[in-house]
């Protein structure tokens, strides 16, 4: 029998998919971990139940507590799951420029959501300070806090890498993902490099974001903008920090939005804007590292979170990016 005990019990052990039409073309093996399978929908399971699990071991969060966090909607996601299995309260600060569909997730899972201008990281008003006050203004609250908290890495580390590391046989030459917070490429990363230090680590990162310049050059510099929705970021996160990373791509929206449209209709996934910007980032590394290589990436959450933009065709027009779709 294999039974899961619950939601909790389903986060993670998500299958890899290979993308056929890719790997023929690019004469390696592009893998994508699907963890748009978890059962909230989205990599962050895995970073919303290491957070919590972690702040109950430490007494931080006690039953009837509060959850408090700041994010682009899919960790709320999945620590509203989460929190509805374990009694807690659910806050949840987003920026109002996410897509409805989040908000309306977030709300039907009974979260208390509050919307925010969207703002750079050093005003005072981003979601993510909003939320930090608000834990502690709040009594028998934490503040997730999973760009610092390193629960994040560790859950990935322990988790998402090992499952990479035997699914592939220990044949994976790269591992390659856009980052936010940092936990999945890096946790991942540590996991990795540990059985094979080869292994190549890359960064995949949009315009409008200071990673990728960071990672290739050493500091960081933002430039331009992007339609991607919570990856990217303006400065290095406790989770990023001290991860070895060998190489970055920057990724162009147009190319993102184009991949998606290519993995619905030759692989049948629909999936959302960052899993464009990683196949895409896979696809350049399989490109830099030449045939014969396995090149593991994320398929992070899937399309229905962005119906209303990424599959509407109205959006897509006004954006300029029919000739991406047709």
């Amino acid at each position: 029998m294999d039974i899961r005990d619950g939601f909790v019990g389903s986060v993670g052990d998500t299958p890899l998919i290979r993308l056929r039409r890719i790997s023929e073309e690019t004469g390696c093996e592009i893998l994508g971990k699907a963890e748009f399978m978890n059962p909230g929908g989205s990599v962050k399971d895995r970073a919303a139940l290491g957070i919590i699990e972690a702040a109950e071991r430490d007494g931080r969060l006690q039953p009837g507590g509060t959850v408090v966090e700041g994010t682009a909607g899919n960790t709320g996601i999945g620590l509203a799951h989460i929190c509805n299995t374990r009694g807690y309260r659910c806050l949840i600060v987003m920026p109002e420029t996410q897509s409805r569909e989040k908000f309306e997730i977030l709300e039907t899972l009974g979260a208390e959501v509050r919307a925010v201008p969207a703002v750079p990281y050093r005003d005072p008003g981003n979601y993510q300070h909003v939320a930090g006050r608000l834990a502690d203004e709040l009594e028998d609250a934490i503040w997730a806090n999973q760009f610092d908290n390193t629960a994040n890495r560790e859950i990935h580390e322990r988790t998402t890498g090992p499952e990479i590391w035997a699914q592939t046989g220990g044949g994976v030459d790269a591992f390659v993902a856009a980052t936010g917070t940092g936990g999945t490429l890096a946790g991942v990363g540590r996991a990795l490099k540990a059985h094979k230090p080869e292994v190549r680590i890359v960064l995949a990162d949009p315009h409008g974001s200071g990673l990728y310049e960071w990672a290739a050059h050493g500091e960081i510099k933002v430039e331009g903008s992007s339609i991607t929705e919570g990856i990217g970021n303006s400065r290095v996160t406790a989770n990023l920090e001290g991860t070895t990373i060998d190489d970055a791509v920057r990724i162009g929206d147009a190319d993102a939005v184009a991949m998606v449209y290519r993995l619905l209709r030759e692989e049948g996934l629909y999936l959302g804007g960052s899993s464009g910007i990683n196949v895409c980032a896979a696809v350049e590394v399989a490109r830099r590292l030449g045939p014969g290589h396995a090149i593991v990436t994320v398929l992070c959450d899937g399309g229905d979170r962005y119906h209303s933009r990424l599959f509407n065709r109205e959006w897509l027009d006004a954006k300029g990016f029919a000739e991406s779709v047709s």
